[in-house]
């Protein structure tokens, strides 16, 4: 079945290395906005889906990664400089979060989280010597040697790369003891500590690592559009991150790339209900959770577990 994933995979990323440039402008937007979309879940996915920790506050790692980005190419720093350390700057933040999370659970820590989302965007708001406020800033296209990504084909394939790169590196972090690790607090945190776990530096490892995932997504984006605002990381833009990675499948790589994916496209596809687009987005994602509880990975891999019977 690895292997399956494997060629689905292979198919997948052949398709769109060769599809862009036959597809119009806002297509080839809207296959960035779905790659950025995919790394913001998989980094979600490794905190929530991996270790049991809800977080509302993902749209905070994003903006400030977004921001990072947008100053320190302002200040002269190239894109391949400013991206890891933007990335870097947004999982300090994930590290003072992780505190508060090592004493709470559930709906608590979900509020936590939803507030440092809500502190950020007015933070965005009023730093107005540093962030400009609500006029946004302007982000330069980033440049290899003479040639810059200055459109959205150049940037997909800028994009893309990173995104398969951090596909790679997650599904690296939960092959691992790391990964085996956070299964284990996700299970059961008493039976983990039992074991010898330290759950403290292990779920600060988890936020530190969702934190840079969405600070790497929030340079890509602000990349991408090329202009920024608070307007864009509104804490209900959390809410949608967390509904990615629960219908994509919580506690799964693949589930993070499916809801990334269908939950950027979902809503174009609706638009042309026109007034009935929000209920029916609405209702969809409802009707997801109440009968694929697992996720769309969840019907995969009942699908596998039948085969395997008969």
């Amino acid at each position: 079945m690895k292997s399956l994933k494997g060629k689905i995979l292979l198919a997948f990323i052949a398709v769109l290395l060769i599809l862009p440039p036959f597809l119009d402008t806002y297509k080839v937007y809207l296959l960035n906005v779905m790659c950025i979309s995919v790394v913001i879940a998989l980094g979600l996915n490794l905190v929530t889906g991996y270790t049991g920790q809800i977080s509302l506050g993902q749209s905070g790692f994003v903006a400030i990664g977004a921001y990072a980005t947008a100053l320190l190419m302002g200040r002269g720093f190239s894109f391949w400089v400013a991206l890891p350390v933007s990335g870097v700057i947004a999982g300090f933040p994930g590290f003072l979060i992780a505190i508060p999370a090592l004493r709470l659970r559930g709906v608590y820590l979900a509020l936590v989280t939803f507030g440092f989302g809500a502190i950020v965007e007015m933070t965005l708001i009023h730093w107005v010597s540093l962030t400009r406020g609500p006029d946004g800033l302007r982000v330069l296209s980033p440049q290899l040697g003479s040639f810059a990504f200055n459109s959205d084909l150049s940037m997909f394939y800028l994009i893309f790369v990173v995104t398969l790169i951090m596909v790679f590196v997650a599904q690296r972090i939960i092959d691992s003891h790391v990964g085996r690790v956070f299964l284990s607090i996700r299970d059961s945190e008493i039976a983990a500590e039992s074991m010898g776990v330290d759950i403290t530096r292990y779920k600060i490892i988890a936020f530190v690592l969702s934190a840079f995932y969405g600070g790497i997504a929030g340079g890509l984006y602000a990349s991408l559009v090329m202009f920024i605002s608070p307007d864009a990381f509104t804490v209900l833009e959390s809410v949608l991150y967390l509904t990615m990675v629960v219908v994509g499948g919580l506690g799964s790589i693949w589930g993070g790339i499916i809801g990334g994916a269908m939950l950027s496209f979902l809503p174009e596809f609706l638009r042309q209900f026109k007034e009935l687009q929000e209920l029916l987005f609405g209702a969809i994602l409802i009707l997801s959770l109440i009968f694929l509880p697992n996720g769309l990975v969840g019907i995969y891999e009942k699908y596998r577990g039948t085969k395997a019977k008969g």
